[in-house]
């Protein structure tokens, strides 16, 4: 069983940099936005084609509630902590559980 153990923990430790790493990337993205970036800059284009995905569908659920502020990456954010300390986290306790050894 500490191989399926092992299998979850090493599961959950890369969702949890991936989430990171789009967590950075959807603040850096907002930061971008800020300056009226070229939209014909690569990484500009990189940028928002990862991120648009995620942020167009809550736009379309909550609009812009605050005038002209766009509060999609705050929610967004938010839902990746979310996922990061209830998820990422019962799959690490799950991991341990399943290797017979104590929680950390």
């Amino acid at each position: 069983m500490f191989v399926l153990g092992n299998l979850l923990l090493a599961t959950a430790n890369i969702l949890d940099i991936i989430l990171d790493i789009y967590k950075w990337v959807i603040i850096i993205a907002a930061l971008i936005s800020w300056v009226n970036p070229d939209p014909y800059n690569p990484i500009v284009r990189f940028l928002y084609s990862v991120t648009e995905p995620v942020l167009r569908p809550i736009r379309r659920l909550i609009g812009f509630r605050l005038g002209p502020i766009d509060i999609s990456p705050i929610i967004a954010i938010l839902a990746i902590v979310f996922i990061q300390r209830f998820l990422i986290s019962s799959l690490i306790e799950l991991a341990y559980k399943i290797k017979g050894g104590a929680v950390i």
